[in-house]
């Protein structure tokens, strides 16, 4: 079930990754800084690769996979989280993504998410970056962006 389960996330994950931001998004004109974490982190082809890791780890990740397997179910729902984290990660290093999605308190209300739960989410995260290599300094700032959700995020 689990190697079924990966094959499935990364084969859907793999047809779309070229799906993370909006048209709208890519009609806007916007420059971009070269010095910006979007741009060392290597743009939204990079973030996308990250992120479809980052899927793949958290889907045979025994810790948090059952929390995801209705999404990873339903192709919809998973491309909707996919261009989420997507938009999310773009948008919050500098990128000309704009996040739709609900606040992370709104979207975690009544889930109860365990510290060790977490933990084991952004493990998977800093295994898809070591998977790719981001350097330290890129990675240490992602993850200082992206920690101050912990708390919208456990116990709620």
């Amino acid at each position: 079930m689990k190697k079924s389960l990966f094959v499935f996330l990364l084969g859907f994950a793999l047809l779309s990754v070229f799906n993370a931001c909006d048209d709208d998004t890519k009609e806007v004109s916007y420059e971009i800084d070269p010095n910006s974490l979007y741009s060392r982190l290597g743009g939204i082809n990079a973030i996308s690769a990250v992120t479809d890791q980052f899927l793949a780890n958290v889907a045979a990740d025994n810790t948090i996979n059952a929390r995801f397997a209705a999404t990873v179910a339903d192709p919809f729902r998973l491309q909707v989280l996919r261009n989420n984290l997507i938009d999310q990660i773009c948008e919050g290093a500098g990128g000309p993504c704009k996040y739709k999605g609900k606040t992370m308190a709104e979207a975690h209300q009544g889930m109860n998410i365990t510290q060790d739960e977490f933990n084991a989410l952004v493990g998977d995260l800093v295994a898809a970056l070591d998977q790719f290599n981001v350097p330290e300094a890129e990675k240490n700032e992602l993850l200082g962006i992206l920690g101050p959700m912990q708390t919208d995020i456990v116990g709620k």
